[in-house]
């Protein structure tokens, strides 16, 4: 048994086909100005509709991380580093840091996203530390 795959939706196949270009799209209410991630229905902020893929320069700072020393399921290499990552262009994404020692990756430590191919149709988005 392998990682699972990500199953791309309605509303996640814009940043799924981003991602495979490597290219980093995260959405942005046209009402608010608000930059989300994860793609929702409506905007978290204003809770209008009228949202759009916007590109995203994929750096930024870890906000939070924690070393996960258990693998969560088949397919997953343990220990990873988790964080939470505060991008540049506003907005936060949940992802894994690769490239370093898992227990190396701190808060404040600034990163660049990185994408690694998991199938034909699947780029995942990793972040690494920026040099």
């Amino acid at each position: 048994m392998s990682r699972p795959v990500p199953v791309p939706t309605s509303l996640s196949r814009p940043f799924w086909e981003g991602t495979r270009r490597g290219e980093l799209l995260i959405p942005c209410c046209t009402a608010c100005g608000e930059r989300f991630f994860v793609p929702e229905p409506a905007c978290p902020a204003c809770m209008s509709q009228e949202w759009t893929y916007r590109p995203s320069t994929g750096r930024g700072t870890v906000y939070s991380v924690t070393v996960v020393h258990r693998a969560p399921g088949p397919g997953f290499d343990a220990p990873f580093a988790l964080a939470v990552i505060d991008l540049d262009d506003g907005s936060t994404m949940l992802s894994h840091v690769v490239g370093s020692a898992p227990e190396d990756v701190v808060i404040g430590m600034r990163v660049r996203v990185d994408f690694r191919a998991y199938t034909d149709e699947i780029t995942l988005p990793y972040f690494v530390a920026e040099a």
